[in-house]
């Protein structure tokens, strides 16, 4: 069992971290001033909250198959 949740963790890690780069990466292509692209407005951008959701299923899903372990 915990072999399973060990692989969707990781499987939800790359997923959400590949999105997240490419989501960052058409962010910062779209931007045309330099205020746009502040770290503080590049990470609060709401496209980016899917994939933050995704990293954030895949650390609890860590988190409950180190538990098992």
């Amino acid at each position: 069992m915990s072999y399973i949740i060990s692989f969707a963790a990781a499987a939800l890690l790359i997923i959400g971290l590949a999105g997240n780069g490419f989501e960052m990466r058409k962010a910062r292509l779209s931007t045309v001033r330099d205020e746009d692209m502040a770290p503080k407005n590049m990470f609060l951008n709401k496209r980016n909250f899917k994939w933050y959701a995704f990293i954030g299923a895949a650390l609890v899903l860590m988190a409950i198959g180190n538990a098992y372990t």
